[in-house]
């Protein structure tokens, strides 16, 4: 079973492979968490610590980076693809 996104013990390397959608936010921010020999130890909270980040909007945006996207029902007379 997955770990939740907010447990406190979730290291990046668990955050990447499970939701990989998830490197978006640390890429957007310039880290060098996305493949980083550390991400194995370190956490969420270690990243905003050392790159000035506040924590909850940055969970924030991981969580949106992470959640199913909606595809968009066609338009109204529009022809689809074949």
């Amino acid at each position: 079973m997955a770990r939740d996104i907010d447990d406190p013990d979730l290291t990046l390397a668990e955050l990447f492979g499970t939701w990989p959608a998830a490197v978006r936010p640390f890429l957007r921010h310039g880290t060098g968490c996305v493949g980083c020999p550390i991400a194995p130890f370190h956490r969420i909270c270690d990243t905003c610590a050392q790159y000035g980040l506040d924590e909850a909007r940055f969970r924030a945006e991981i969580r949106a980076a992470i959640a199913p996207r909606r595809r968009s029902a066609p338009r109204a007379g529009a022809e689809r693809p074949r």
